[in-house]
């Protein structure tokens, strides 16, 4: 046994040698079995760490901000609740003047020379009154008056003596009393004749019968025509009859003088042009599309849909918000061969107000011929989506949020964007967003850039957040 024991004891050493050498070349392979943990054990670790994500995301979808913050910021919210949106076609637009109703040229209808002008651009006219004074240089005028003078004498010569004719009827041959009442006919006809070329030249039956009795008019005054107010080319709108006594008649249809095309001094001709006077009550918007997009249009014209225009004026314009249905009532046939669109237009009523400076008044037109719009045409009808400001979503790469608010707490939400045009966002409602919802209506990526950037429970120094999400000042701060 000794001997057995003595043989064995070299053996043992040698072996427990080489299993330390073993261990420590394979420490790579079983060290890392030894640092596992039970199933028990690893699934509780799981839940733990998994619910510290929850929460650390929960915390990462939310800020918080003072209320010195939020007037900062300037941000606003609004109760949204699921409505119906018109996805439309934007196209560029203008505003022109409607041949035929908005200008209208005064020509001069003599020859002669301009004497006075009463009027100059920018003054405010109406019906009836003096634009000009013209010199009348034309013989042929100075001979019709002359012959007008003259024929109107011999006609009541020419009755003279066929009444004194008359006295001696049965003395004398009746052919004579027959051949002055012929001739008082062909005096009448000349006077008629001479009347109508007269009065074709603007002079009025006053100047007539001054002209019949020797006084030859020199000067001609030019007057603001009042054919412009008839034919229902002017008509005011409709106003309900008053019955008190306070009721004041309408004030006269007012024209600008928009242009002058003669100076003082300058000699005129027959036909020539004098100013040009305009009414701009009555307009027109003129939209300009492209040949692909005839089927939208035409569909909007068959469907009665209005159009949306944007004027583009400023909040502090002061004017009511405008009330017209505009639907588009002239769809060109003609493609423009240089920029390849056609032309739509829509009527336009404009508004005006008077301003009185120093006994001058003046017309100041709401919208004005060449004034930039933006037209919207409708497409396709969206329902049941919610409607929010261009600037009240933020898009980080594919993704897009909105932020709810609840007191001094703004949440996240992650929502789908459907339409977004210059002015709004249309989001889906797939139940990411719980309607009657207060969501912010501005400055979305302002705040989601602070969300990032934050630690996900960032308060203000020297405040605690409630449970109802409302910032409250540390009492302890106070004393």
């Amino acid at each position: 046994m000794k001997i057995f024991l003595q043989f064995m004891k070299p053996v043992l050493g040698i072996s427990i040698a080489v299993l330390i050498v073993a261990v420590f070349i394979w420490r790579d392979q079983w060290m890392p079995l030894s640092d596992q943990k039970q199933p028990g054990e690893v699934n509780r670790a799981a839940a733990v760490e998994k619910q510290g994500d929850q929460s650390k995301a929960s915390e990462q979808e939310k800020i918080i901000l003072s209320d010195q913050a939020i007037a900062n910021l300037g941000l606003k919210v609004k109760s949204e609740l699921p409505e119906t949106y018109w996805k439309t076609l934007q196209v560029p637009g203008m505003i022109v003047d409607r041949p035929g109703r908005s200008d209208q040229g005064v020509i001069s209808p003599v020859d002669g020379v301009v004497e006075k002008m009463n009027y100059y651009p920018g003054d405010t006219v109406q019906p009836g009154e003096v634009l000009y004074t013209i010199r009348i240089l034309s013989e042929t005028l100075q001979q019709t008056q002359t012959n007008l003078f003259k024929d109107t004498q011999n006609i009541a010569l020419a009755a003279t003596k066929k009444k004194r004719l008359e006295t001696t009827r049965g003395a004398i041959p009746e052919a004579r009393i027959i051949e002055v009442a012929n001739e008082i006919k062909r005096l009448q006809v000349a006077i008629k004749g001479y009347q109508h070329e007269l009065l074709s030249r603007g002079f009025s039956h006053e100047q007539l019968q001054k002209i019949s009795s020797g006084d030859f008019v020199r000067d001609l005054d030019i007057l603001v025509p009042d054919r412009m107010s008839q034919g229902g080319m002017l008509k005011k709108p409709a106003v309900p009859k008053s019955t008190g006594k306070n009721s004041r008649p309408e004030a006269p249809v007012t024209f600008e003088v928009q242009e002058c095309k003669v100076d003082l001094g300058q000699q005129v001709k027959t036909g020539e042009m004098l100013c040009l006077l305009a009414n701009h009550r009555l307009l027109a918007i003129e939209g300009r599309a492209f040949r692909d997009e005839t089927q939208l249009l035409e569909r909007s014209v068959h469907e009665v849909w209005p159009v949306e225009v944007d004027f583009q004026e400023s909040a502090a314009s002061h004017w009511p918000a405008v009330k017209q249905r505009f639907l588009i009532e002239y769809l060109s046939n003609v493609v423009d061969p240089v920029n390849r669109t056609f032309a739509f237009r829509m009527s336009l009523e404009n508004e005006s107000r008077l301003v009185r400076q120093d006994g001058q008044t003046q017309v100041l037109w709401r919208f004005r011929p060449g004034q930039k719009v933006r037209l919207s045409i409708r497409v396709e009808e969206l329902k049941n989506v919610f409607v929010l400001p261009a600037d009240a979503v933020a898009r980080d790469g594919a993704e897009a949020f909105v932020f709810t608010q609840n007191v001094n707490t703004f949440y996240r939400k992650p929502v789908r964007v459907l339409e977004r045009d210059r002015r709004h966002t249309v989001i889906a409602n797939d139940g990411s967003l719980t309607p009657g919802s207060f969501v912010v209506q501005g400055s979305a990526e302002q705040l989601n850039r602070m969300l990032k950037s934050s630690s996900g429970n960032d308060l203000p120094e020297g405040y605690h957040i409630h449970a109802d999400g409302s910032l409250h000042k540390n009492e302890e701060e106070g004393k």
